[in-house]
This record gives C-alpha cells, sequence and structure tokens, in this order.
C-alpha cells in the first residue's frame, strides 16, 4: 500500500498527463488550478472554469476541496465563494476516487444534474424550480461573461479597477435577484 504523498503524486501525474490544463500554485503539491470545460449538451457547454483544487495531507482518504475560481450559475455552487455542495466529493468520498475521477465525472455530473432542493445558490435553485428556460438563459449569459476559454488565465490578473467595476455590476444585479428571490419562496 503507497503512502498518500505517493499517492497525491501520482494522481496529480495522471491528472496532468490527461487532457485537462493542470497549473500548480506554489512549489508543494497541494494546490493547483485545473481548466474544466462543461460537459457537451448542456447549457454549460461552452463554458471554461478555472477550478483551484486543495489535497489534504490525508488525501485519499481525505476528499480534496474544490471551488470554481470563475463565476458559474448553478444551483449547488455558491456565487460569491465558488466552494461546491456535493454530496460525493463532501461526505461520500472513498480512497478508491482519484482527481480524474473529480474532473470527469463528479463535476460534470453536478453540471448535468443540477439538485436545487439542496441549494448554496438559493436564486438559482428558485430559477431553474419555476423556470428552466430562463435558467438555461442565465447559465448561458453567464458562460458568456465570465467562462470564455480566452479569459480564463487572466482570471487571477485582474486589475483593481476592473474587479471594483466588475463586483458593482454584480451587487447591482445580485440585489435585483436578491428580492425576487425572497419574494418567492
Amino acid at each position: 500500500m503507497s503512502s498518500p504523498s505517493k499517492r497525491r503524486e501520482m494522481d496529480l501525474m495522471k491528472l496532468m498527463m490527461s487532457d485537462y490544463k493542470v497549473e500548480m500554485i506554489s512549489d508543494g503539491i497541494q494546490e493547483f488550478f485545473v481548466d474544466f470545460h462543461g460537459p457537451k449538451e448542456s447549457p454549460y457547454e461552452k463554458g471554461v472554469w478555472r477550478i483551484k483544487v486543495e489535497l489534504p495531507d490525508a488525501y485519499p482518504y481525505k476528499s480534496p476541496s474544490v471551488g470554481f475560481v470563475n463565476k458559474i450559475y448553478h444551483p449547488n455552487v455558491d456565487e460569491m465563494s465558488g466552494s461546491v455542495c456535493l454530496d460525493v466529493i463532501n461526505q461520500t468520498w472513498s480512497p478508491m476516487f482519484d482527481l480524474v475521477n473529480v474532473f470527469e465525472v463528479f463535476l460534470p455530473q453536478l453540471l448535468l444534474y443540477p439538485n436545487p432542493s439542496d441549494p448554496l445558490n438559493g436564486d438559482a435553485a428558485a430559477l431553474m424550480m419555476r423556470d428552466r428556460a430562463a435558467y438555461d438563459q442565465r447559465v448561458k449569459e453567464y458562460c458568456e461573461k465570465y467562462a470564455k476559454s480566452e479569459d480564463i488565465g487572466a482570471v487571477e490578473e485582474k486589475s483593481s479597477d476592473e474587479e471594483d467595476d466588475l463586483s458593482e455590476d454584480e451587487y447591482a444585479s445580485s440585489d435585483d435577484d436578491a428580492v425576487v428571490g425572497k419574494a418567492d419562496p
């Protein structure tokens, strides 16, 4: 049986040898970014997200932490932090899974089959349950605005002015959405 550090190295190497772009955050192998494309035949199809992955010391016995760096409109992803609500990662993780499973199975399944009854984004969940066509359109708008492949490397490199401008727009739209979300139980 191999040690957790050997397994971490092996799983990371397997991920790097796959079709995913992996970018290390520091000299260690415990934090890195992976560029993830939305699944085909879904409203997320044209989006590309930068996913931050953190491997705990006890990986693979403890699940990795994954979060979206650029914005995504989804009931099970917190819009502000990018945190993911995914049972297989958060609760039912097994050492039998590896990092490739996260990107080839778990995240695509999350995007293909959102669970609005367990939301981190209440507005997305409410819209999805109320009007699926409007939800799909909002997803596509977010993909166009925040998840274009040519912009993926610039997500963390924005100047503070750009972030301030974006934030003001987002606050204005999220304030409107919040009012709608609260009025519709």
